[in-house]
């Protein structure tokens, strides 16, 4: 029997994603566990199962369109529909941008801009066409939407256009009753970021430690921007540990 709310979340084996699938389950939502490691998602969905709540692990190449079909049909097969997707899945290359290869540059583009828009896109196909109608997307953009690490292109480059991307979603979804909103995380303690403590280049040259924040601070986060009604959204949200170097200048 489908629960009244399904949450779709890539990425969801680990760190934020894993976080934020166990705070929406203990919300009520039915969890669909997106991953390439099967032993991650099929962990978390143990875990959620433990607790009485449903989810689904489903593993997910987000770069491959038939994968991420594959990932929605299933998602409506056990669940009869989508409400919630979070586009949490996402990597990072860099070096100096004279160095960077046209294959790390498209690894990057293609995990963190092109998996989220073709996640967008079935979201879409399932949310437009169920009833009751809509449901709302949420893109993790990262604080590096707005303000860039140094040798940092192609991470940036793509949290820059997911900028892009939930502005479009917000606006094509009006019709459609589906809300897009983005959350931009600094320095939450899960494996991509854990070098923040032992030292990383800043902007004027030196290498500093940075303070990192529980991953449990963006699941709940993610909760609020969740638990609006469909007719109020949160389009941008900043969730951050409070003393890393962002704002300000240095």
């Amino acid at each position: 029997m489908a629960l009244s709310k399904v949450a779709v979340i890539t990425g969801a084996g680990s760190g934020v994603g894993k976080a934020g699938a166990l705070a929406l389950a203990g919300e009520g939502f039915a969890i669909v566990l997106a991953g390439r490691r099967k032993e991650q998602i099929d962990a978390v969905a143990a875990k959620i199962a433990s607790k009485g709540g449903q989810a689904l692990a489903v593993v997910t190449d987000v770069t491959d369109p038939q994968s991420v079909e594959r990932l929605f049909a299933e998602a409506k097969r056990a669940f009869g529909r989508v409400d919630l997707l979070f586009n949490n899945a996402g990597i990072s290359a860099g070096g100096p941008i004279e160095d960077l290869s046209v294959e790390d540059w498209k690894r990057v583009v293609d995990t963190n801009l092109t998996g989220p828009f073709l996640c967008t896109r079935e979201a879409f196909r399932i949310m437009k066409a169920q009833t009751p109608r809509g449901g709302r997307i949420i893109n993790n953009g990262s604080i590096s939407a707005y303000a860039p690490r140094p040798n940092s292109a192609p991470y940036t480059a793509t949290k820059h256009a997911i900028t892009g991307l939930t502005r479009s979603t917000a606006l094509d979804g009006r019709k459609h009753d589906i809300a897009c909103g983005q959350i931009d995380i600094g320095n939450a303690a899960t494996d991509m970021a854990m070098r923040m403590a032992s030292g990383v280049p800043q902007a004027n040259g030196e290498i500093a430690k940075e303070p990192l924040m529980d991953p449990q601070c963006v699941a709940d986060a993610l909760v609020a921007m969740a638990r609006m009604p469909p007719d109020a959204n949160v389009l941008f949200m900043t969730v951050m540990a409070t003393k890393m170097p962002f704002v300000g200048r240095g």
